[in-house]
């Protein structure tokens, strides 16, 4: 069942194509990584599902209802934390709590979820660092166990520490039944709670893939150092990529069917040879 749909979003800023025709489905139960760097059109897309924006044509459905006709309905039952966080200078962020307490009409989860992320709730926001400002917009967004989180950077401005145990409460979200989307440019964040990918580039959707599917990409990595003299054009094939001269041998980025580099290199008596997979960042930067 898909929480999320997105079917021809457009949204032009005069001649800058911020999104251009993006298709998406997002999987309930899923954590969906929306990844790109800076100026590639996520946060235009998040403002886009959310209603802030309206789009130049397309059709996004939340819960199977119209993001723009059922935008009320849909805030219902949705978390969000923006990826710059401003709130209210002078209130605290009891205040705010207790503000969507009153709103929505039923207690949540923050004060607990202030406690987790050691977040003191009697400071005003003006007072707060950038690395509170970054928690206290993460309690509001998660404080209701919403049905979709959608998150813009969420772990911008904290610590590691910080970062490990966000992935522990999105996770245990999860299991509980949230869908999670969340725009990141911090791959190692993606990798380490992520299911699937969807790579944003110029406004363009490049790629969607399951995180196990991304690091399958037939690339590697390989390291050889020959005993003798080598040539160096036997490995100018159309898959390979010289990356770095050593003084006795080459590093090769290799993508798709290694063998052909393999009997290349068999041809030649080698003193070590290392295979490894590339890295998801390198994988990623293919696409760039």
């Amino acid at each position: 069942m898909n929480i999320l749909e997105i079917q021809n979003l457009k949204k032009y800023f005069d001649k800058i194509r911020a999104v251009d025709d993006i298709f998406l489905n997002v999987e309930k139960g899923e954590i969906f990584g929306f990844l790109g760097p800076n100026g590639a059109g996520k946060t235009t897309t998040i403002r886009c599902l959310l209603n802030f924006l309206k789009p130049d044509s397309g059709v996004i459905k939340i819960f199977g209802l119209d993001s723009q006709k059922d935008s009320t309905q849909i805030k219902e039952k949705v978390g969000y934390l923006s990826g710059d966080v401003k709130l209210y200078d002078s209130w605290t962020a009891n205040d705010h709590i207790s503000f969507l307490e009153s709103i929505r009409k039923k207690k949540s989860i923050c004060q607990n979820l202030a406690k987790k992320l050691n977040l003191n709730p009697q400071i005003k926001f003006k007072a707060l660092s950038s690395g509170n400002r970054q928690k206290l917009g993460l309690v509001l967004a998660l404080g209701f166990e919403p049905e979709l989180l959608i998150m813009d950077e969420p772990t911008l401005g904290l610590d590691p520490l910080l970062q490990n145990r966000i992935y522990i409460i999105l996770e245990d979200l999860r299991k509980r039944g949230t869908t999670i989307f969340l725009s990141s440019h911090n791959l190692a964040e993606v990798d380490r709670i992520c299911d699937r990918v969807g790579i944003i580039k110029d406004g363009k959707l490049v790629a969607t893939e399951s995180i196990q599917g991304l690091k399958e990409k037939r690339m590697h990595v390989v390291e050889v150092q020959f005993s003798g003299i080598f040539n160096k054009a036997d490995f100018y094939l159309d898959n390979l990529e010289i990356r770095q001269e050593l003084p006795d041998g080459l590093i090769i980025g290799a993508r798709g069917d290694i063998n052909p580099l393999i009997r290349r290199l068999g041809q030649y008596n080698l003193k070590d040879l290392k295979i490894s997979h590339a890295t998801l960042e390198e994988i990623f930067l293919e696409y760039y």
